[in-house]
C-alpha cells in the first residue's frame, strides 16, 4: 500500500445518501446545576463518537422558539459573564427559559454541546482530508482501527472506489508525525491506496445549520470573503492551560466560564478578557453550540467536488464560500485522476436541498464540471480535545515512539 497514491473515479451527482423520539412537549425540564463534563487537563478522555441509530438518529420535531435558540447558540454565543442572558434577549424570552431550552435540547440529542472552537491549524497542529480504499465488504474493520486515533475528528463512508474519508490531525511536536501516521494507519487498516488531500486555501468552516430558513435561505448568496490564514499563531502555557480547562461541554449555568476560571484560579473577568485576545490571535475561532444533523433534521451532507482552472480558484473559491448552506470550502491537491480542485459541504434536510445548494453554486461560479459524494455511514464525529496525553499513548502503543 502506498500512501497518496491510487486512480480515483469520480462519482455521479446521484451518490448514495443517508437519512425515534416523540415530538417535543410544550414545556421543557428545568436547567440542571451542572452538564456532564470530560476530565480535563492533560489525562482528558478521549471523545466518544456519537451513536448511530434509529432511535439516535431520526430527526425530533421542534417549536419555532427552538429553531430561533438554535440559530442564536450556533452563532451569537458571546465571551461574556451572563452569555445565556445575551442570547435569550435576541430570542425575546428570559435567561432561565433559555437555559431551561437548551438543556432540553442536549437531553434530547439535538444539542451535541456548547463549547469553544479551537483552530487546529492556528495551534500548530498538522492535519488533512484523508481519502483511502478500504475492503468494501468489511469498511467498518478499517472504520474501527481509523476511529481509535485520537486526532480522527470525522470518519464516513462514501459511494466512492475510495470509501473512506477521514479528517485527521496530530500533534505539534509528534514524533511521528503526520506522514508517518498515515503510513501506521493504513497498514493497520488494510488499505491498498490512500490519497492525502491537505488544505491549500481555507476560504471556509462554519458548521452553523440554518434552522428557520427555506431551501433558498440555504442557496442565497452573501458577500464573499478571503481565504482564511492557516498558519500557526503564537501561544503560551497559559494558552494551553486555558484551552485544557475550557474544552468540551461548557455547563449549562448563567455564568458557565466561572467554573473553568475557578480551576486555573483566575477571576472571571480575566478568563474573559484572555478568551477575547485568544479569538483576535485566531487561536480561540468562537463558541458555540454543535448540533446533531440528523436530529436538527438535516439528514443529509453532500461533498460537491470542483474543477477550476487553477487562474480562477481564487475567485471562485470566495464565490462558493460565500453561500448560505455552505459549511466548508477548501482548494485541495489534484491529481491525473482527481481534477478536481474546490471541495464544498452541502448540509440539507434531503439529497434534493444539497443538490440544490450545490446547483445555485454552480450557478453562481459558471463552474459546470462536479462530483457529489454522499456519506452513506458515519464512523466517527468527534471535536477534537488539544493538549491531552491522547496522542501520545497511541503514538507509544502503535509506533513504538
Amino acid at each position: 500500500m502506498a500512501v497518496g497514491d491510487g486512480a480515483v473515479s469520480a462519482q455521479p451527482d446521484g451518490a448514495l445518501a443517508t437519512q425515534g423520539e416523540s415530538a417535543q412537549p410544550d414545556g421543557v425540564p428545568a436547567a440542571q446545576s451542572e452538564s456532564a463534563q470530560p476530565d480535563r487537563g492533560g489525562a482528558a478522555r478521549a471523545a466518544i463518537p456519537k451513536l448511530r441509530s434509529r432511535e439516535h438518529g431520526a430527526a425530533v420535531p421542534l417549536q419555532e422558539a427552538d429553531k430561533r435558540l438554535l440559530n442564536l447558540m450556533q452563532g451569537s454565543f458571546p465571551i461574556a459573564p451572563r452569555p445565556y442572558e445575551h442570547v435569550a434577549g435576541l430570542a425575546g424570552i428570559d435567561e432561565q427559559e433559555a437555559m431551561e431550552r437548551v438543556q432540553w435540547l442536549l437531553a434530547k440529542r439535538i444539542i451535541r454541546q456548547v463549547t469553544p472552537i479551537f483552530d487546529t491549524r492556528a495551534l500548530g497542529y498538522s492535519s488533512m482530508l484523508v481519502a483511502a480504499k478500504v475492503d468494501p465488504e468489511q469498511p467498518h474493520r478499517a472504520a474501527k482501527v481509523i476511529n481509535a486515533h485520537p486526532g480522527v475528528s470525522h470518519n464516513y463512508l462514501r459511494d466512492h472506489d475510495f470509501n473512506l474519508w477521514f479528517t485527521i490531525a496530530t500533534e505539534p511536536d509528534s514524533p511521528l508525525g503526520l506522514e508517518g501516521t498515515l503510513e501506521v494507519l493504513a497498514a493497520q487498516a488494510g488499505a491498498t491506496s490512500v490519497r492525502q488531500l491537505p488544505t491549500l486555501k481555507l476560504f471556509k468552516i462554519r458548521m452553523d445549520l440554518e434552522m428557520q430558513g427555506d431551501t433558498d435561505a440555504l442557496a442565497a448568496a452573501a458577500e464573499a470573503s478571503d481565504p482564511v490564514e492557516l498558519e500557526r499563531q503564537p501561544y503560551d502555557e497559559l494558552d494551553i492551560a486555558v484551552i485544557r480547562a475550557l474544552q468540551g461541554d461548557m455547563p449549562v449555568l448563567p455564568e458557565p466560564y466561572a467554573p473553568a476560571a475557578a480551576e486555573l484560579g483566575m477571576s472571571q473577568e480575566r478568563l474573559l478578557a484572555h478568551l477575547e485576545g485568544m479569538r483576535e490571535r485566531g487561536l480561540l475561532r468562537r463558541v458555540a453550540a454543535i448540533l446533531y444533523h440528523r436530529r436538527a433534521g438535516f439528514s443529509a451532507n453532500g461533498m460537491g467536488v470542483w474543477k477550476v482552472p487553477e487562474e480562477r480558484v481564487l475567485e471562485v473559491g470566495r464565490q462558493m464560500a460565500a453561500v448560505r448552506g455552505i459549511s466548508h470550502c477548501y482548494q485541495r491537491p489534484t491529481y491525473a485522476d482527481w481534477p478536481y480542485s474546490l471541495f464544498t459541504m452541502a448540509h440539507g434536510r434531503s439529497k434534493q436541498e444539497c443538490d440544490a445548494v450545490l446547483d445555485r453554486v454552480g450557478e453562481l461560479t459558471g463552474v459546470s464540471e462536479r462530483a457529489t459524494l454522499y456519506s452513506s455511514t458515519e464512523f466517527k464525529k468527534i471535536r477534537l480535545l488539544y493538549f491531552t496525553d491522547e496522542f501520545k499513548r497511541w503514538e507509544a502503543e502503535n509506533a513504538g515512539r
